[in-house]
Protein backbone atom coordinates (compact mmCIF):
# COMPACT_ATOMS: atom_id res chain seq x y z
CA UNK A 1 0.00 0.00 0.00
CA UNK A 2 1.21 3.45 -0.81
CA UNK A 3 0.61 6.38 1.51
CA UNK A 4 -0.05 9.38 -0.75
CA UNK A 5 -2.12 12.39 0.18
CA UNK A 6 -5.82 11.49 0.18
CA UNK A 7 -6.76 14.70 -1.64
CA UNK A 8 -7.32 14.43 -5.40
CA UNK A 9 -5.18 16.61 -7.65
CA UNK A 10 -5.81 18.20 -11.04
CA UNK A 11 -4.61 15.02 -12.77
CA UNK A 12 -7.10 12.74 -11.01
CA UNK A 13 -9.52 10.91 -13.28
CA UNK A 14 -13.20 11.62 -13.08
CA UNK A 15 -15.32 8.95 -11.47
CA UNK A 16 -18.93 7.92 -11.85
CA UNK A 17 -18.98 7.38 -8.07
CA UNK A 18 -17.94 10.98 -7.39
CA UNK A 19 -20.83 12.19 -9.57
CA UNK A 20 -23.44 10.53 -7.32
CA UNK A 21 -25.27 13.17 -5.25
CA UNK A 22 -24.18 13.27 -1.60
CA UNK A 23 -27.76 12.62 -0.45
CA UNK A 24 -27.54 9.12 -2.01
CA UNK A 25 -24.66 8.19 0.29
CA UNK A 26 -25.71 5.78 3.04
CA UNK A 27 -22.67 6.57 5.22
CA UNK A 28 -19.37 8.41 5.12
CA UNK A 29 -16.35 9.45 7.09
CA UNK A 30 -13.53 11.80 6.19
CA UNK A 31 -11.90 9.52 3.58
CA UNK A 32 -14.54 7.13 2.25
CA UNK A 33 -18.26 6.95 1.56
CA UNK A 34 -20.83 4.22 1.03
CA UNK A 35 -23.50 3.79 -1.64
CA UNK A 36 -25.95 1.01 -2.39
CA UNK A 37 -24.87 -0.87 -5.51
CA UNK A 38 -27.05 0.05 -8.50
CA UNK A 39 -26.84 -3.58 -9.69
CA UNK A 40 -27.07 -5.43 -6.35
CA UNK A 41 -26.45 -9.15 -6.12
CA UNK A 42 -28.45 -9.22 -2.88
CA UNK A 43 -30.59 -6.82 -0.86
CA UNK A 44 -28.38 -4.24 0.87
CA UNK A 45 -25.34 -4.75 -1.43
CA UNK A 46 -23.19 -1.75 -0.52
CA UNK A 47 -20.05 -0.19 -2.01
CA UNK A 48 -17.37 1.47 0.14
CA UNK A 49 -15.50 4.04 -1.97
CA UNK A 50 -12.58 6.36 -1.23
CA UNK A 51 -13.17 10.02 -2.01
CA UNK A 52 -9.74 10.03 -3.63
CA UNK A 53 -10.20 8.54 -7.13
CA UNK A 54 -7.61 5.76 -6.99
CA UNK A 55 -7.98 2.89 -9.43
CA UNK A 56 -7.73 -0.09 -7.06
CA UNK A 57 -7.47 -0.67 -3.32
CA UNK A 58 -3.83 -1.63 -3.90
CA UNK A 59 -3.29 2.12 -4.49
CA UNK A 60 -4.87 3.09 -1.17
CA UNK A 61 -3.08 4.75 1.71
CA UNK A 62 -3.09 2.97 5.06
CA UNK A 63 -5.47 5.59 6.49
CA UNK A 64 -7.89 4.98 3.58
CA UNK A 65 -7.89 1.26 4.35
CA UNK A 66 -8.58 2.01 8.03
CA UNK A 67 -11.38 4.41 7.10
CA UNK A 68 -12.86 1.84 4.71
CA UNK A 69 -12.93 -0.90 7.36
CA UNK A 70 -14.51 1.53 9.82
CA UNK A 71 -17.29 2.15 7.30
CA UNK A 72 -17.63 -1.57 6.49
CA UNK A 73 -18.24 -2.15 10.19
CA UNK A 74 -20.78 0.67 10.44
CA UNK A 75 -22.65 -0.45 7.30
CA UNK A 76 -22.63 -4.07 8.47
CA UNK A 77 -24.21 -3.05 11.77
CA UNK A 78 -26.96 -1.17 9.88
CA UNK A 79 -27.54 -4.10 7.51
CA UNK A 80 -27.64 -6.53 10.43
CA UNK A 81 -30.41 -4.45 12.00
CA UNK A 82 -32.36 -3.82 8.80
CA UNK A 83 -32.01 -7.16 6.98
CA UNK A 84 -30.58 -9.73 9.43
CA UNK A 85 -28.44 -11.52 6.81
CA UNK A 86 -26.92 -14.90 7.61
CA UNK A 87 -23.44 -13.95 6.36
CA UNK A 88 -21.41 -11.55 4.20
CA UNK A 89 -18.96 -11.51 1.33
CA UNK A 90 -16.55 -8.57 1.36
CA UNK A 91 -14.03 -7.89 -1.37
CA UNK A 92 -12.86 -5.92 -4.35
CA UNK A 93 -11.96 -6.46 -7.99
CA UNK A 94 -8.56 -5.14 -9.08
CA UNK A 95 -8.07 -4.88 -12.83
CA UNK A 96 -10.07 -5.85 -15.88
CA UNK A 97 -8.97 -9.50 -15.68
CA UNK A 98 -10.51 -9.64 -12.19
CA UNK A 99 -13.78 -8.15 -13.39
CA UNK A 100 -13.26 -4.51 -12.41
CA UNK A 101 -15.50 -2.37 -14.62
CA UNK A 102 -15.31 0.99 -12.81
CA UNK A 103 -11.75 2.38 -12.56
CA UNK A 104 -12.27 3.79 -9.07
CA UNK A 105 -11.52 1.55 -6.08
CA UNK A 106 -14.54 0.21 -4.23
CA UNK A 107 -15.16 -2.55 -1.71
CA UNK A 108 -18.27 -4.70 -2.03
CA UNK A 109 -20.14 -5.47 1.18
CA UNK A 110 -22.60 -8.17 0.13
CA UNK A 111 -25.16 -9.51 2.60
CA UNK A 112 -25.78 -13.23 2.15
CA UNK A 113 -28.88 -15.19 3.08
CA UNK A 114 -29.33 -18.90 3.74
CA UNK A 115 -30.54 -20.49 0.50
CA UNK A 116 -29.59 -17.58 -1.81
CA UNK A 117 -27.42 -20.07 -3.76
CA UNK A 118 -27.68 -23.84 -3.81
CA UNK A 119 -24.22 -24.46 -2.32
CA UNK A 120 -22.26 -21.47 -0.98
CA UNK A 121 -19.10 -23.51 -0.24
CA UNK A 122 -16.09 -21.77 -1.73
CA UNK A 123 -17.64 -18.28 -1.49
CA UNK A 124 -15.55 -15.73 -3.39
CA UNK A 125 -13.46 -18.55 -4.85
CA UNK A 126 -16.23 -18.83 -7.46
CA UNK A 127 -14.94 -15.68 -9.14
CA UNK A 128 -13.18 -18.11 -11.49
CA UNK A 129 -16.11 -20.17 -12.75
CA UNK A 130 -15.82 -23.87 -12.03
CA UNK A 131 -12.74 -23.50 -9.80
CA UNK A 132 -14.38 -22.54 -6.49
CA UNK A 133 -15.00 -25.96 -5.01
CA UNK A 134 -12.08 -27.49 -3.16
CA UNK A 135 -13.64 -30.44 -1.31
Amino acid sequence: MSDPSPAPDEHSPTSVFLEVPAEEQVAQNSLVFALRDTHPVSPGHTLIIPFRPIVTWFDAAAREWAAAWDLVDRCKDELDSALAPDGYNVGFNAGRAAGQTVPHAHLHLIPRFAGDVQNPAGGVRHAVIGRGFYE
